[in-house]
């Protein structure tokens, strides 16, 4: 346990960091922007590669990528269903509330918070296929249809090959199947960017949370508290069970997929709710709630699991 606390204590240090500096105004919005987009397009999918390509992905992909599949899905269909019997909210919002809670920010926080938690990133990756190949393009079609906007099927399809972490992913896939070796000359050049990806992510999350006032009246304000707990309370527990006796996971690696859930909402979902106009007040709230609330959620995984 005191690995997982002392992991997450540097991460949420780096964290504070970020956020004083904008607050204190050292730094300013389009230095978050830059350092997102350097993170999305350049640095994580670095580090992803090498920690994929290191890996038993067989392994990871038999249990992790079912597990985060199953676990996303049962979380959803309860938030659909508090909705459908307590909220009565149009299928719009509730499609992006059952995704706020359920939604990890596995590319951004959950390669710091694994790596420096439990000295391994490979459980990323599963999560981050899952998300992107199977819940956004359900989430974004479930979207389109009650939205009343024209889907592009073909966009949709072709969305997740564009993605650099899903390029990063499918490489890293190949190299550690293939058993591959990069020369020092590739792979040098790689290691040195994937090294600034987690200061990157992390600075960039703390100026994000500075100056934002969440749970504003008439606001959705209850939705927004019920996506926060079923994705920092829900959604661990229900891995947790499914993990311990579906899946037969114990030890590290039932702690690592733990505390993949217990990370906060992506931003993404914010994204993708977006162009829509629907339910962004819920999606920005949920996603700093849970920002927020994930510092104890990963505290408590690492005392109950660890």
């Amino acid at each position: 346990m005191g690995g997982v606390v002392s992991g997450i204590l540097i991460v949420s240090v780096v964290i504070a960091v970020g956020y004083f500096a904008a607050r204190l105004r050292i730094l300013g919005p389009e230095v978050q922007g830059a350092l997102t987009r350097t993170a999305y397009y350049v640095t994580n999918p670095a580090l992803l590669f090498t920690v994929v390509a290191g890996s038993d992905i067989r392994a990871a992909l038999g249990t992790d990528a079912p597990l985060a599949l199953l676990s996303a899905a049962i979380v959803g269909l309860l938030y659909w269903l508090a909705s459908f019997l307590f909220f009565r909210r149009p299928a719009a919002e509730t499609a992006v509330g059952a995704m706020a809670s359920s939604y990890a920010n596995a590319n951004n926080i959950g390669i710091p918070v694994s790596l420096y938690a439990v000295g391994t990133a490979q459980h990323v990756a599963p999560v981050l296929l899952v998300q992107l190949l199977v819940m956004a393009p359900f989430y974004l079609t479930v979207l389109g249809l009650v939205s009343g906007r024209k889907i592009s099927w073909k966009k949709m399809l072709l969305q997740p090959f564009g993605n650099p972490m899903i390029i990063a992913s499918a490489l890293g896939v190949a190299v550690a199947l293939t058993g591959w070796t990069a020369p020092d000359l590739l792979q040098k050049p790689i290691d040195m960017l994937a090294g600034g990806a987690v200061p990157m992510v992390l600075l960039a999350f703390g100026l994000s949370l500075a100056g934002r006032a969440p749970l504003q009246k008439d606001d959705g304000r209850t939705e927004t508290l019920v996506a926060t707990f079923f994705k920092i309370a829900g959604m661990p527990l229900t891995v947790w069970v499914l993990g311990r006796f579906v899946f037969g996971l114990e030890g590290q690696h039932l702690l690592a997929s733990v505390i993949m859930a217990a990370l906060p909402t992506a931003q993404n979902v914010f994204l993708f709710a977006s162009p829509y106009g629907r339910g962004m007040t819920v999606a920005r709230d949920v996603i700093l709630c849970t920002t927020v609330l994930s510092v104890v959620a990963l505290l408590a995984v690492a005392w109950l699991v660890g």
